[in-house]
């Protein structure tokens, strides 16, 4: 694959794209995410934004406070999976008791 500077500005995007949808589907507030990280209020704005970019440290630690592997930023778009851990990870905490509650009703 051949990097190019809009196949870079692809990705940049699709990182900044999954980084809201999962810090939103967490019910994290980007001000919260950039504080816990020991940023300035803004800067996980300014990433999904696309006007910063995170040092690879950085990159390391969002992975970690948002609990996914380095691998979920990087997956293709078009081979999404649709293994329970992927579809678990990206739930809140509040639709992950839900869900617990809706299948103990089952029993």
């Amino acid at each position: 694959m051949e990097l190019t500077s809009d196949s870079v500005d692809k990705r940049i995007q699709i990182f900044a794209d999954k980084l809201r949808k999962l810090r939103n589907g967490k019910g994290i507030s980007a001000r919260e995410m950039s504080l816990a990280l020991g940023q300035n209020v803004n800067y996980i704005n300014l990433i999904e934004n696309e006007k910063r970019k995170p040092s690879l440290d950085m990159f390391l630690y969002i992975c970690e406070y948002l609990k996914v592997s380095p691998e979920y930023f990087f997956n293709d778009e078009k081979k999404k999976s649709s293994s329970y851990e992927q579809v678990l990870e990206n739930l809140s905490e509040n639709q992950k008791k839900q869900l617990a509650n809706f299948i103990l009703s089952l029993k």
